[in-house]
């Protein structure tokens, strides 16, 4: 058996390093090609002039590959290990293993063993390595082409302390990790405005706070009329300070501002649940980050699915032609996998399901497409 599990672990290895190696080719080809056009372009940090040049875009391609090899895994997967199975069951080789004791819930234990191992690897890699790659990328962007921002208006937050409600507006996030363009409303529990905090940046301290730059506050006042004529109505009035520092406290941290202000799919899985928590306790709506925690937690399993997916491919029949046609099918199979994956989350973001079910629809499916596979054309033929 370690004879076996050495033969097929080593070409299903290779095959898949193989695989992942030109999809990542290609994909960083295509990011190339798309950042050429931001070449030569000037941006100023830190007092001076920075232009945006060629190794500044292939660094920039480079810090993406982390993210493509997290997207491809299960692709990887299948199609590497179609491309082994359709071959050994070409060559006779699988029939020689099943001849000599290989029965096919042992050739599936030995896949799903494998499979384990892509799931922990895809698992590292899509919450330690893409999100600090991803974010290096997008400062690296930054740095050269302006601030990180989303739409016009940048990444709004809500937060509720002991007396009183915020509603915190970032525009933009800086190279250095310094938000810039802020505005916090304050609000009473009647849900009036109390005061308003401007500032044109803001530094994140170490002690549940940030530090407001170049801050102005407007304090808004409404006090009853102790006038006769005027009784029942309410004076108003307004107050506002300068300051050049302000300490304001608070428990959005550094990486709530970047869920908001990046893409959810890039963060860690931690970072997300942080943030899904955040905004249950502050009454926003949490649909669209809820998908992405749980696609975080299901997409490393879909790892899973291929390897048994590509199972029935080693108890193919025929002798004479290529395994192009395999090869094909397993590349159309991974791209619908992978689409699914998509459009459900978009799907289930409209339509309000359950973020669960919504995450793992396209993964519950495909297992039981690769069930019904093994089933029928390995246990039953």
């Amino acid at each position: 058996m370690k004879t076996v599990r050495k033969l097929i672990y080593g070409e299903v290895w290779v095959s898949i390093l193989l695989v992942g190696i030109g999809f990542l080719a290609l994909f960083s080809l295509f990011d190339l090609v798309d950042d050429l056009k931001n070449i030569g372009q000037k941006s100023m940090f830190a007092g001076a002039e920075q232009v945006y040049q060629l190794r500044h875009s292939l660094l920039y391609v480079a810090l993406l590959g982390p993210s493509h090899i997290y997207e491809l895994m299960p692709i990887s997967v299948l199609i590497g290990t179609i491309m082994v199975m359709a071959r050994m069951a070409k060559t006779s080789e699988f029939t020689i293993l099943r001849t000599s004791g290989l029965d096919p819930w042992r050739a599936l234990r030995l896949l799903l063993v494998m499979g384990s191992v892509f799931v922990v690897l895809s698992f590292a890699v899509g919450d330690y390595l893409s999100p600090v790659a991803q974010r290096t990328a997008q400062l690296l962007k930054a740095k050269y082409q302006g601030r990180i921002t989303v739409g016009q208006t940048g990444a709004w937050l809500k937060e509720k302390q002991l007396y009183n409600n915020y509603v915190v507006n970032v525009r933009a996030l800086s190279p250095a990790n310094e938000m810039q363009g802020i505005r916090i409303y304050e609000y009473d529990n009647k849900g009036l405005v109390v005061s308003l905090t401007e500032a044109g940046a803001a530094q994140f301290a170490t002690d549940q706070s940030w530090t407001l730059l170049k801050a102005e506050r407007t304090e808004f006042l409404i006090r009853p009329s102790t006038d006769s004529l005027n009784k029942g109505l309410d004076k108003a009035s307004m107050t506002r300070t300068r300051v050049d520092s302000l300490r304001w406290p608070t428990e959005i941290s550094a990486e709530m501002v970047s869920v908001a202000l990046l893409k959810p799919d890039q963060m860690a899985t931690i970072d997300l649940f942080n943030y899904v928590q955040h905004l249950k306790a502050n009454g926003q709506s949490s649909q669209r980050y809820e998908i992405e925690f749980w696609k975080k937690v299901f997409y490393p399993l879909s790892c899973l699915v291929m390897v048994i997916l590509s199972l029935p491919f080693a108890y193919l029949h025929f002798r004479a032609g290529g395994i192009a046609t395999y090869v094909f099918a397993g590349v159309m199979i991974g791209i619908s996998f992978f689409l699914l994956n998509n459009v459900f989350g978009h799907i289930g973001n409209l339509q309000k399901w359950e973020p669960w079910l919504a995450a793992a629809a396209p993964g519950l499916l495909y297992t039981g497409i690769s069930l019904t596979a093994f089933g029928w054309l390995v246990l039953r033929r």
